[in-house]
């Protein structure tokens, strides 16, 4: 049941962040959260949205932002939280003040990955994370690598992992962020600063989730997003450079 979603508290602090297309360098204050030991797995997905699980430990993959996001407020339901999201059609809005389950935010999962650590691994990567040098073909039964010093399974490696944020929303405009590498990526993927993402529908074989859960006396803000810095870097005046996505 939704009780087996293991959470760690994660104390707060101060990560660095990294935007490379904009050459931006920033740092986050983070208020203590939680955060997911593993991965959603196929079974807790099963038992939530009526999904197979043919794998039922694996990471459940092939999920798409917006069913992570409905993944979420039925567990908030079920355990009786206040459901961090609405939906008005496919645009989500987080308040930011309820205590359910939500994905983490960018700077929350980079801070909960690191564990500490400043380097691009939070240890010896054979070690910690499935990637494409162990020569699987499909992701892996969750916690079968070793942990981060916050306890946490699987953030580097086997599959990447939604996250809350948009990736750019001036070249990509409603692409969300996903983070940690996969099974089948190389070592320069699977990195704690790596961004990737996709638009909301879209699912991946190699795309997956954990939860988060914290509340905070915020409006449209927190935890290193914010509503107003997504409008602002939004706006583009000029016309779009070639092969950016056009905004709706």
């Amino acid at each position: 049941m939704t009780a087996d979603i293991e959470l760690a508290r994660i104390d707060g602090g101060t990560v660095a962040m990294h935007d490379a297309r904009r050459k931006l360098r920033w740092s986050v204050e983070l208020e203590p959260f939680e955060i997911g030991v593993y991965p959603v797995t196929q079974e807790q997905l099963a038992e939530l949205l009526g999904e197979s699980a043919t794998h039922p430990r694996r990471p459940a993959t092939g999920v798409s932002w917006l069913r992570a996001i409905r993944f979420c407020n039925a567990a908030s339901e079920w355990e009786g939280l206040d459901p961090a999201y609405t939906f008005d059609g496919e645009d989500v809005t987080w308040h930011v003040d309820a205590d359910g389950f939500r994905l983490p935010t960018e700077a929350e999962w980079e801070f909960a990955c690191r564990a500490g650590s400043t380097t691009p691994h939070y240890g010896p990567l054979d070690e910690i994370a499935w990637t494409a040098a162990d020569g699987v073909t499909a992701p892996q039964d969750v916690g079968g690598k070793l942990p981060n010093l916050n306890g946490l399974f699987d953030t580097l490696g086997n599959v990447w992992e939604w996250c809350w944020d948009l990736l750019d929303a001036a070249r990509y405009d409603e692409y969300r962020v996903f983070r940690g590498g996969g099974f089948a990526d190389d070592a320069w993927s699977v990195r704690a600063s790596v961004r990737r993402g996709g638009a909301p529908r879209m699912h991946h074989e190699d795309v997956g989730f954990r939860v988060a859960r914290g509340g905070f006396e915020a409006t449209d803000a927190a935890q290193g997003w914010s509503a107003a810095a997504d409008l602002e870097r939004a706006a583009i005046d000029a016309p779009l450079p070639p092969g950016w996505t056009p905004r709706r």
